[in-house]
């Protein structure tokens, strides 16, 4: 099923496009492939691509190296990425000082997606691609998801798929293009262009990719570990607010999905203007003060090596691991590599509230050590719970009672999703969206209400909001069109 989006030819493309957008969501039976077709290509594809990941001691590890005298993990080639140690004090927070190791990969990868109108419905161009984290094997993937080091062939193996649309989008240039950071508290400094790039002529489909509308990945975001880290971001990127969502699609009767349309209207009031959040986040940037020194892997208090692992001496956080992979469907066949391994499955939730009929999402400026710029806005609650076992009562992230907690009946969405499988091992968060009546000061130094056209002009710029609250802002575009009612907590929480 699609909408008649009303496009007049004077309407140019940037303006057109939140309605395409909104559009190819609404195709959630699909536009050239019904929806029911899907999986049996997925379970196609997964036969075809497989990894056989094998566990080794980190001294075995092919082609890296444990640097002299620091006890860094480096490739010997010099590329990807290296395992180092960071000492991070921050005497305002909550744990005022620690040490761990970081992933240190300085350069910038590309994440894009490539689009193309068919029977003027957008679809998204997504590969089925294995990854040596990923708890399930194959995931749904951008059109292209690599690396400096692999795009340039550092690896020796054959070249990336469908990456010059990418290195030339064309006169009329992409419909997103922004970098955009990683996980704060495992990378330092990790950036990764997000582009969204619509092709202008054939486009021959590869082994391993399939045309979809939003509206099928909307769907399969619902799905436990199916749409990876890396589409996730890039789907966020997409500018779908826009004032004439709902008498284009036509209002919704849920309560919700009408506030949560009202949301995405530029005009709509906020609790607080877009200029005030910009000096909320100013003001987060400059008054923590974060100190961190990237300092050698060997002598990391708290962290010991042995041959299998780098891990933690109480056990908690997380260790680093070593792997072998065999890989089919992938650019190279076999390597070795470090891999960062979570402790517990996380909790990843936006707290929602309507204000004046117009939904609100409760952001958190949080702070983590491997910004580039000190604070980035997150969702309500990210944490792993098992990990604030070890610490003080206080340092319990708020609001996670709240979610915990929360009536069934308000948990508007409820996945399990895996984060990124090329540098961590079988990671995965419960994301959750759900509403609530919690009250917040208005001059609460750490959260602000924010509606949806607010985060959506954000995204339009570097390092404002982290790689989880990227992921939940394309589950709450998912909300936008009637389906099938959110899974419940007691189901979903059975992983």
């Amino acid at each position: 099923m699609t909408a008649a989006i009303t496009r007049p030819a004077s309407r140019s493309r940037d303006a057109a496009t939140p309605l395409r957008v909104a559009a190819s969501a609404y195709a959630r039976d699909g536009g050239r492939t019904p929806h029911t077709a899907f999986h049996d290509w997925y379970a196609d594809a997964a036969a075809r691509t497989f990894t056989r990941v094998e566990r080794v001691p980190l001294d075995a590890l092919t082609g890296w190296e444990t640097e002299p005298g620091t006890g860094n993990l480096r490739h010997h080639t010099g590329g990807f990425f290296t395992v180092e140690g960071l000492e991070v004090r921050m005497p305002a927070g909550p744990v005022p000082a620690w040490s761990q190791p970081i992933i240190n990969q300085p350069e910038v990868g590309v994440l894009g997606i490539l689009v193309k109108e068919f029977d003027g419905v957008l679809h998204c161009l997504m590969q089925a691609k294995v990854e040596p984290g990923n708890a399930n094997g194959v995931q749904i993937s951008p059109t292209v998801q690599a690396t400096r080091s692999n795009y340039t062939g550092v690896h020796g193996g054959r070249p990336v798929p469908y990456l010059d649309w990418f290195r030339d989008p064309g006169s009329r240039g992409p419909l997103v293009d922004v970098r955009q950071s990683e996980q704060g508290s495992a990378f330092h400094h990790k950036r990764n262009r997000n582009m969204v790039v619509e092709a202008d002529g054939e486009v021959e489909v590869r082994e391993g990719f399939h045309w979809l509308t939003l509206g099928q990945l909307h769907r399969l975001l619902a799905e436990d570990d199916v749409v990876n880290m890396d589409a996730r971001t890039v789907l966020s990127c997409l500018p779908f607010a826009h004032a004439d969502l709902a008498r284009e699609l036509g209002p919704p009767a849920d309560p919700f999905r009408a506030a949560l349309f009202r949301s995405c209207d530029p005009s709509a009031e906020a609790r607080h203007p877009l200029g005030a959040v910009l000096s909320w986040i100013t003001e987060a940037r400059t008054r923590t003060d974060v100190h961190a020194r990237r300092v050698p892997l060997a002598r990391l208090p708290g962290w010991q090596r042995t041959p299998e692992r780098i891990s933690h001496v109480s056990g908690a956080f997380f260790d680093v691991i070593g792997v072998r992979v065999e890989a089919g469907g992938r650019e190279v066949a076999q390597w070795s590599q470090p891999m960062i391994e979570p402790h517990g499955t996380g909790v990843v939730a936006f707290l929602t509230r309507s204000f004046g009929g117009v939904l609100h999402v409760l952001m958190n400026a949080r702070v983590e050590a491997g910004y580039m710029d000190v604070v980035e806005l997150a969702p309500t609650v990210q944490c792993t719970p098992a990990s604030y076992e070890h610490l003080p009562r206080s340092a319990r992230p708020r609001y996670l009672d709240a979610v915990e907690g929360a009536d069934p009946a308000h948990v508007r969405f409820h996945s399990v999703l895996s984060e990124e499988g090329g540098r961590f091992h079988h990671a995965r968060n419960r994301y959750l969206i759900v509403d609530t009546d919690v009250d917040v000061p208005p001059d609460d130094p750490d959260y602000r209400w924010m509606t949806v056209h607010q985060l959506v002009e954000l995204l339009r710029h570097s390092h404002y909001l982290n790689i989880q609250a990227r992921s939940l802002v394309a589950c709450l575009q998912s909300l936008l069109m009637p389906g099938e009612p959110a899974p419940t907590t007691e189901r979903k929480t059975r992983i």
